[in-house]
């Protein structure tokens, strides 16, 4: 769904952040600091309790989400992909001893993703994209998998400064698409000034 320029760009930024910040820094990731991804990991897990559940994380980085479900989560499996290979490198050797954990390198928008209980994505929908409704089929494509629910955040179009590589989208086009997909979408924000969540549930 990407073109191989942008796929190279998202490439570039993050070698160019890994020089900067050091390998297995959350500012490679493009985080601002660990207090801004943890707020996020916050937000989507007000999806539910994640306990003997399988959760497959969209864009896992270094899986520091693995360690955060860890704090209150127990009896899980963990799957996470992501598709710079540096990134699943890393975390296959900080996580890929723990039991139920996985790490694959994979593009979730090209590859088949796996069915599990819920699906969590955080940051991976900010990139910009030629193709304008990327982020709306990939939140169609992550929905589909999660039989239980989705869980995903965005920077907000109306207050995220203009960036040449990450984007804002317009809340509003978000809400309805979730809308026509899923009976049940909540919003968590609040938790950011540029940044807001949003949780799909499948009812039973």
């Amino acid at each position: 769904m990407m073109n191989l320029h942008e796929k190279a760009m998202i490439m570039h930024y993050h070698r160019h952040r890994v020089a900067t910040f050091s390998a297995g820094s959350v500012e490679a990731l493009g985080w601002t600091g660990v207090p801004s991804q943890q707020l996020r990991f916050d937000a989507l897990c007000e999806i539910g309790d994640l306990s003997g559940k399988t959760v497959l994380d969209v864009g896992c980085g270094y899986g520091d989400l693995k360690d955060f479900l860890d704090q209150s989560y127990h009896g899980f499996a963990y799957i996470g992909i992501d598709q710079i290979a540096e990134f699943v490198l890393e975390a296959r050797r900080r996580h890929g001893h723990r039991p139920s954990c996985y790490f694959c390198i994979a593009d979730a928008a090209t590859e088949e993703l796996p069915v599990v209980d819920f699906v969590l994505a955080s940051g991976v929908l900010n990139y910009r994209c030629e193709r304008g409704d990327y982020a709306l089929r990939l939140i169609e494509k992550m929905y589909a998998c999660g039989r239980l629910g989705l869980a995903f955040n965005m920077l907000d179009a109306e207050k995220f400064p203009g960036h040449p590589l990450l984007a804002g989208r317009q809340r509003s086009q978000v809400l309805d698409w979730c809308h026509v997909l899923s009976p049940s979408v909540q919003v968590v924000d609040g938790y950011l000034d540029d940044d807001f969540t949003v949780i799909m549930k499948h009812l039973s």
